[in-house]
């Protein structure tokens, strides 16, 4: 796996890098939350970290993983002194949004490793659930242009947001897709 360039690089770009290394030493991850985002919009959304929900029952060590790569610890995050806009972030499992647990991420095979992220009806939901429990506003628009640019399972969607309480966040993120 070719090395990014680590001072411009994209975040899908940092993404397939890292998830292809701790693939290549048996450890499953799965991208999640505002990266998924930077990732699905090509861009157009900018996240200043990636976070990475380690789905591996038995995990080596994954920080020898990210020394070997170049990453060192600092506080609960990960860095790497020549990628100053991004760090790395590790989200505790089980790999869930809101109530659900029952995810099932995209794979993606890269130089012959599986990756994974959030499928963009998942990137969605998880958005909204931000949205729906801590009243983030950008989480909504984030929402909004993933599902303005990839297809997604709408009914999925609204189904899952009127478990969690969400109809009235429903609803306003549809009038929103309408504009």
């Amino acid at each position: 796996m070719k090395k990014p360039r680590w001072k411009t690089c994209t975040a899908e770009e940092l993404w397939k890098y890292v998830a292809w290394h701790f693939a290549k030493h048996g450890v499953d991850t799965v991208l999640v939350g505002g990266s998924v985002v930077s990732v699905y919009t090509e861009g157009a959304y900018q996240s200043g970290d990636l976070d990475f929900v380690v789905t591996t029952y038995t995990v080596p060590n994954f920080i020898e993983i990210l020394k070997k790569i170049g990453f060192h610890q600092q506080a609960s995050h990960f860095v790497h002194s020549q990628c100053k806009h991004f760090f790395l972030e590790f989200v505790s499992p089980p790999l869930g949004i809101g109530n659900d647990i029952n995810i099932k991420p995209d794979e993606h095979l890269v130089d012959g490793q599986k990756i994974k992220i959030l499928s963009p009806t998942d990137c969605i939901r998880d958005r909204l659930a931000s949205f729906i429990h801590f009243k983030a506003r950008e989480c909504l628009d984030q929402a909004v242009l993933v599902a303005k640019r990839h297809p997604h399972d709408l009914k999925k969607i609204k189904k899952w947001c009127n478990t969690e309480g969400g109809e009235e966040q429903f609803k306003e993120f549809e009038r929103l897709l309408k504009t």
